[in-house]
């Protein structure tokens, strides 16, 4: 007999049988209890919000770009927008369709309606247009009606600067409604 064959007689002749024991279920407990609970049920939800939409000019010819803004406080919330238009980029895009057309002179006096314009070209010696004349006679004849000339709408840096703090500070009171 192989070997294989003898252990495994030998480990089924003396081996013992195990019996499981069966299991009785313990009597159960009975006992009475009365539970009273109060419950109060607060619900915290933060409050709708105001959300101004976007005015989306970038990529786009247009000389506009948007501005808006929303405030919210715990009770009432605002939200508003506008377009403002960009004057110079209308005069830039008015210039340049000039030229395109063949109209150099009309885009010259199209750009010089821009005060720095104006007086970079005096200052050139090259002046702008004036009711057709060009050159000296153009010169002469903006000498003569200073009234007409582009307005100088010059604002100093303490301007801006006061300008950009009140805009702040109108911010910082709206959010403290």
């Amino acid at each position: 007999m192989e070997p294989k064959r003898i252990y495994l007689t030998a480990l089924l002749l003396f081996a013992t049988p195990a019996f499981a024991q069966e299991a009785t279920a313990p009597e159960p407990i009975i006992t009475e209890s009365t539970v009273t609970t109060k419950q109060d049920t607060t619900l915290k939800s933060p409050p709708a919000s105001a959300i101004s939409p976007t005015i989306n000019t970038s990529n786009s010819d247009l000389c506009t770009f948007g501005v808006a803004g929303a405030v919210q406080t715990q009770i009432l919330g605002i939200s508003t927008g506008t377009q403002i238009t960009d004057e110079n980029c209308e005069r830039l895009k008015n210039a340049k369709t000039l030229y395109d057309m063949g109209m150099k002179v009309a885009a010259v006096s199209v750009m010089c309606q821009d005060r720095r314009v104006f007086d970079a070209m005096m200052n050139a010696g090259t002046p702008c247009p004036k009711d057709g004349m060009i050159g000296a006679e153009a010169r002469a004849a903006w000498e003569l009606e200073e009234a007409e000339q582009p307005s100088k709408k010059e604002y100093t840096s303490d301007q801006k600067t006061l300008m950009g703090a009140g805009g702040v500070v109108a911010l910082l009171l709206a959010l403290l409604l």
